[in-house]
């Protein structure tokens, strides 16, 4: 397997250097990471179930795609490119927001990471990955909230965050 890096960055987004992924998370270090929102016309949400050998958040519903820049990548190209690895997808993404979040894991893991939030618009069904997702459903802003608010636990802690601050 190859090794992946992360762009380490401080609260402005300024590259401090580059770390290897899990050495990243192990040391709790503040980098840079995308989320990406994909709806179609019936303005539901693509959520993918995260593969249920990942690392941390294993079998958790999340955002359509998400993951890190590579040295010398920008976000937008990193979205597009893991958007197709992941979900079999390619469509336009536009930047909405960004913010920054730490979540511990039970496994001795930490996410902290400056999350940029892209949004797009695909009317297909994706063709999953599942090295990276395990399932996939579409659903609406409001049916995704009432679940969260029922079983929070089935969801990825950046997927709350940005989902609040979304909407």
């Amino acid at each position: 397997m190859n090794r992946e890096y992360v762009i380490l960055v401080d609260e402005n987004d300024n590259e401090m250097g580059v770390m290897e992924k899990l050495q990243a998370h192990r040391e709790g270090k503040l980098h840079r990471a995308f989320s990406i929102f994909i709806f179609n016309d019936k303005d539901e949400l693509l959520l993918q179930q995260r593969a249920l050998t990942k690392y941390h958040s294993a079998g958790l519903w999340t955002n359509t795609c998400c993951s890190h820049p590579r040295p010398n990548e920008t976000v937008k190209d990193a979205a597009n490119r893991r958007l197709f690895e992941e979900m079999g997808l390619a469509c336009d993404l536009t930047i909405n927001t960004s913010f920054i979040y730490k979540t511990p894991f039970d496994n001795g893991l930490t996410e902290h990471e400056l999350d940029y939030v892209l949004m797009g618009k695909c009317n297909t069904d994706p063709h999953i990955n599942k090295e990276e997702a395990e399932s996939f459903k579409w659903q609406t802003i409001p049916e995704i909230k009432k679940d969260i608010a029922l079983n929070p636990a089935d969801y990825t802690s950046w997927f709350k965050i940005a989902l609040e601050k979304l909407f």
